[in-house]
């Protein structure tokens, strides 16, 4: 009997699922990530948020909960190799494995190149950077022991090309530094069953991006350079990130998906 008179075909649509998965999500207090963890609970997986304001990840983790998902908050400062480590050891003791680490924990500044302190410079590089670093690297870890993985990193379309007018060379030299880590772990782990891939989110609405969203000027000068006239809707990046992150890309690693209403394309 062939494999086509077997039985009908497994439904396409699983492979986006996260049934018995665990996904960590850094940064999870405000932006981005809090529909990222939403999505990823609806998809089955048990969530650990992690950031540094305990009190935004406890709320957060809560609401999961009542939704019924497994979840649990984790302070954490990605900067910091302590917290890291805390943060590993918290999801294992939690769950007993680890199986997605969206990294998306960072900040900005908006200040002419020729003003920006060094201070300032080496704060953005830390989080933005070497934060991702560090978590995809102890995470990386238990995922590389255990043969499977998927690391989605947060990197920005200023990580593809220059932020110009907006004045963010820290914010987007790290997030150039985090297009090409991803393509540097998922060349080093392709073969032990890690993928590493990243997205470069275009204008959205969060904390980080008020000041811009409140001025009428600027927000005229976004709307005119994106081909699609307008900025993102949040939950315009769950289907992005509900490829990166089950097995529905399993054959794709070491790319970044920009998602940005057209801005890197002209």
């Amino acid at each position: 009997m062939s494999s086509e008179a077997a039985g009908p075909p497994a439904e396409p649509t699983r492979r986006f699922r996260l049934d018995g998965r665990v996904a960590v999500v850094t940064g999870s207090s405000s932006g981005m990530c809090v529909p990222f963890a939403r999505c990823l609970a609806a998809a089955g997986a048990a969530v650990v948020v992690a950031a540094r304001r305990a009190d935004r990840i406890e709320a957060l983790a809560a609401s999961l909960r009542a939704g019924g998902a497994q979840s649990r908050a984790v302070a954490c400062d990605v900067a910091r190799e302590a917290d890291v480590d805390a943060l590993v050891a918290a999801t294992l003791a939690a769950f007993g494995r680890v199986d997605v680490l969206v990294n998306n924990a960072g900040f900005t500044q908006i200040v002419p190149a020729e003003d920006q302190a060094l201070a300032d410079w080496r704060a953005q590089i830390d989080v933005n950077l070497t934060g991702v670093f560090l978590c995809a690297q102890r995470f990386g870890r238990a995922m590389l022991e255990a043969g499977r993985g998927s690391v989605v990193n947060v990197a920005s379309i200023l990580g593809l090309v220059g932020s110009g007018q907006v004045r963010q060379a820290a914010y987007a030299a790290a997030k150039g530094g985090v297009v090409n880590l991803t393509r540097e772990l998922a060349a080093q782990w392709a073969r032990r069953g890690v993928r590493v891939n990243a997205l470069a989110p275009g204008w959205f609405s969060t904390e980080m991006t008020d000041e811009m969203f409140g001025d009428e000027r600027s927000l005229r000068w976004m709307q005119s350079h994106t081909p699609m006239g307008r900025a993102g809707e949040l939950a315009e990046l769950e289907g992005p990130l509900l490829f990166r992150a089950p097995d529905a890309s399993s054959f794709v690693t070491g790319q970044t998906l920009a998602v940005d209403g057209g801005w890197t394309a002209v």
